[in-house]
């Protein structure tokens, strides 16, 4: 975690340096190399120290963060650029990762339990053996069209809201901001409320929630603010709700000893799922200009109920592998 960290923060004060844009790609090529990777570190970290009753709490407090960096991040990004030119948001990214490095150093205790499971296995081998494993492959699965579903909606979000719902470019950071500020409230309550009820139930309402809202927000023509800001909270509510249960579940499949090499695959995976939905949405809508309205997003939407359905029946097998799991522990 310290060695990727610091990987990291280098990275983001290299890009606060370059001269030229493919100096600042380079730079943000070796900032991802560290930064992907502290993800999946964390989330491995996170399941060692948080067993699965309790882990449901932990995952919507992870989520508020990414929705706070969503909500945050770029309006103090962009208004601090606007002051002190484009590489004052690199420096802050870097002042504030420092920061947190020095906190992790101090605090975080190293967590060592999963060593005395390890086996003798080179890199390559151990990511090989985690991959072969049916049940990990069916979590790897589950994630995937998790965020397949998730990602194809989002890249014609603002094109969306402009050209059909005739929302405005000044009022589209009020939407974004109110859309982000729910997620802050939304998922600690969920988090919490997985943790005392199936996890797997809460998946499935707030599937079939998202799933109702879908058709009818892709459904919609001109609209005005404040139905397009209800729409896009109801809308969050219901993706997030999702977020916190399957992931809480599928931190539960690998054993200890496969952990980190787990959750290093499912993360590229979400990577790499995320690519491919905005590719695939790409191929569905078309916009004749960038002043007409979105044609075929309806279908999109439907796509995504499709996907959403599919992942309703994988995750109820990774709910069945996880509840055998602590079954057997506990025998």
């Amino acid at each position: 975690m310290s060695f990727f960290y610091t990987g990291f923060i280098v990275g983001t004060v290299s890009c606060s340096l370059v001269t030229s844009y493919p100096m600042l790609i380079a730079a943000r090529i070796v900032t991802g190399l560290f930064g992907g990777v502290i993800g999946s570190i964390s989330m491995a970290i996170i399941t060692d120290l948080f067993d699965i009753h309790h882990r449901g709490r932990v995952m919507g407090f992870i989520q508020m963060g990414f929705g706070a960096s969503q909500v945050l991040g770029i309006p103090i990004s962009l208004y601090i650029a606007n002051i002190w030119g484009w590489q004052s948001p690199f420096i802050l990214v870097a002042v504030i990762a420092i920061i947190v490095a020095v906190m992790i150093l101090l605090k975080l205790q190293p967590v060592t339990k999963h060593l005395a499971a390890q086996q003798n296995k080179n890199v390559f081998s151990h990511l090989y053996h985690t991959v072969a494993k049916k049940d990990y492959r069916i979590g790897f699965t589950a994630t995937a069209l998790l965020s397949i579903g998730g990602f194809m909606m989002m890249p014609f979000s603002s094109a969306f809201a402009i050209n059909n719902l005739h929302i405005t470019q000044a009022q589209l950071p009020t939407l974004f901001m109110v859309s982000g500020c729910s997620s802050l409230i939304i998922m600690p309550l969920i988090g919490k409320l997985s943790d005392k009820i199936d996890k797997y139930k809460i998946f499935v309402l707030a599937s079939l929630w998202m799933m109702v809202v879908v058709v009818l927000y892709t459904h919609l023509s001109v609209t005005p603010l404040w139905l397009v800001l209800i729409f896009n909270v109801v809308m969050m509510i219901g993706i997030m709700s999702r977020m916190v249960p399957s992931t809480a579940l599928v931190t539960g499949i690998p054993e200890m000893k496969d952990r980190g090499a787990f959750m290093s695959i499912n993360s590229s995976l979400q990577q790499i799922a995320g690519g491919v939905a905005a590719v695939v949405a790409g191929k569905i809508v078309v916009q004749k200009d960038k002043f007409s309205p979105l044609e075929h997003y309806p279908t999109l939407g439907y796509v995504v109920i499709g996907i959403s359905m599919v992942s309703i029946l994988l995750m109820y097998r990774v709910s069945v592998m996880v509840k055998r799991k602590l079954k057997e522990a506990k025998v």
